[in-house]
């Protein structure tokens, strides 16, 4: 039984869905990245964390900026790393995700890339830029090295697509809240209750929640409609910036997850 399969386990016999931050690593710079990181993990039942990229095309403007900034502040393959073996140290039951683009996987090779992903202490890989079509030597990879692959399940995806995400994704399974990118308003394709009652009759890992998720009330909407869970990111990069700052309103998103 692996960390995924432990935390559905153990949510489920206290009431809970799952509460996961998503961060950039690196960000604000390489040095300071555990800081920030810090606050999220002390109300996170999972953790999702992204290697920043300079076109990361799934993400919105906050999360973007946050890659940039990482970039410019010298993070590297090797600091991402580094940060995420500290972090599996000092949090040896946490599950760890990392969200990557394709570029950076290919750029040292399959095998490679999720080996030291499996060193370092990592659970899942979600590659966001590579269709469902193009995802078998991606999640051939992974499960060869120990690492759930996640994928992507868009509220316009096909019932063949559905059925395709189902099998293959494992540990969770990446539900998109609305078409478009991360902290934007556009909506399209299924509404989220048929789309996690269709993923659960095709026996998908947990569906997990994302983009747009901002506030208390949107965890208890996905979570009405059938959600394991959430993962919340662009808000708290923003939520940061205000004088009542994260860990209060870290604390609004962690009790909403009560059901």
């Amino acid at each position: 039984m692996n960390r995924y399969q432990d935390l559905f386990n153990r949510l489920r016999k206290t009431g809970r869905a799952a509460f996961v931050p998503f961060a950039i690593l690196g960000y604000p710079s390489p040095a300071s990245s555990l800081d920030w990181i810090r606050p999220l993990i002390e109300r996170a039942d999972a953790l999702e964390l992204g290697f920043p990229f300079s076109d990361p095309i799934a993400d919105g403007p906050a999360i973007q900026k946050a890659a940039h900034m990482a970039l410019r502040a010298g993070a590297t393959r090797a600091t991402h790393f580094a940060i995420l073996a500290r972090i599996r140290a000092e949090y040896p039951d946490l599950p760890i995700g990392l969200l990557v683009y394709a570029n950076l996987v290919y750029r040292t090779g399959l095998d490679a890339f999720y080996e030291t992903a499996h060193q370092a202490g990592v659970d899942s890989v979600l590659v966001a830029d590579v269709p469902v079509s193009e995802i078998q030597p991606f999640s051939n990879a992974a499960c060869a090295h120990g690492i759930d692959p996640i994928l992507i399940a868009p509220p316009n995806a096909s019932d063949r697509t559905l059925a395709q995400i189902a099998r293959t994704s494992q540990g969770y399974t990446y539900v998109l809240s609305r078409s478009g990118i991360t902290g934007t308003e556009t909506v399209a394709g299924r509404p989220s209750n048929e789309l996690l009652a269709r993923l659960r009759d095709l026996g998908a890992p947990p569906a997990l929640v994302g983009f747009g998720i901002s506030n208390p009330e949107d965890v208890r909407r996905v979570l009405r409609a059938g959600a394991a869970g959430v993962i919340v990111g662009s808000s708290l990069i923003e939520k940061a910036k205000t004088p009542q700052g994260l860990r209060p309103y870290l604390l609004e998103l962690w009790q909403a997850t009560r059901l």
